[in-house]
């Protein structure tokens, strides 16, 4: 219940990032000191994690901000502007789509057998019935997507977290789901591989730039707008507590 909570707060704080109005005429002044700072805080759990690139971590969090703002989201609102809805549904259903396989692969190295089916079975039936993932016909199968990731398999297997990471442009991490995330990368280029033209600068750049922009498009989350001064420490504690919930589900 308490893994639950944390999930749904989560989703609620992302949700409510973005409804709220934007202030253009409000700086966004990012807090001079972090909450474990002040002489208070040691009994407070949201700051009870491990930490010690944090210095790095929150540099590297101010330069996503800034990232975000002046490159990411005008080039994801220049998107939305030019797609039309329904095609930026079949984009997202088609990297979904894509990413089954590394859902399939996690759910089996977790010993997950009949989820493992039921995921080889969506990503059968969006691939041919749904023509090549554009449409999402498994779902009205009830057929539904269970997320899996190599992060998410090692810590099946009881490898903690590790120290907390802030990956540039990407986002939270910890080292645990680092290396989760450098193998799915190398199982998915790995399948991909087998594309014809897949090696060439013209197929593969505009691939992954444009799952870039779908990601963030169907990302909520704003920076420095949750209304938190401690931005930084409560996304920290909240990732680490969604990781736990999706490790245990």
């Amino acid at each position: 219940m308490t893994k639950l909570f944390f999930t749904l707060l989560l989703v609620t704080i992302l949700q409510g990032c973005a409804s709220q109005p934007h202030h253009e005429t409000l700086p966004i002044i990012p807090p001079k000191h972090s909450l474990s700072e002040i002489p208070t805080s040691e009994e407070l759990t949201i700051i009870d994690v491990y930490d010690p690139l944090e210095p790095a971590n929150r540099v590297i969090y101010f330069f996503n901000y800034q990232f975000d703002k002046y490159i990411f989201l005008p080039a994801v609102n220049a998107y939305e502007f030019i797609t039309p809805d329904l095609i930026e549904r079949g984009i997202s259903n088609f990297f979904s789509n894509i990413r089954e396989t590394i859902n399939f692969t996690n759910t089996l190295l977790q010993l997950k057998f009949s989820r493992a089916l039921k995921t080889a079975a969506r990503f059968i039936v969006n691939s041919t019935i749904g023509i090549a993932g554009i449409w999402d016909p498994a779902t009205h199968l009830e057929l539904y997507q269970h997320r899996e990731d190599f992060g998410q398999t090692l810590g099946h297997y009881g490898l903690g977290p590790g120290p907390y990471l802030v990956i540039p442009v990407l986002g939270p991490s910890n080292l645990r789901d680092a290396i989760g995330l450098a193998a799915d990368s190398l199982l998915l280029n790995a399948i991909l591989s087998n594309i014809d033209h897949y090696d060439e600068l013209r197929f593969w750049l505009p691939f992954y730039f444009v799952e870039g922009i779908d990601q963030r498009h169907r990302t909520n989350f704003r920076y420095y707008e949750t209304g938190s001064p401690f931005e930084y420490d409560l996304i920290r504690f909240l990732y680490l507590k969604v990781r736990e919930a999706n490790i245990a589900k």
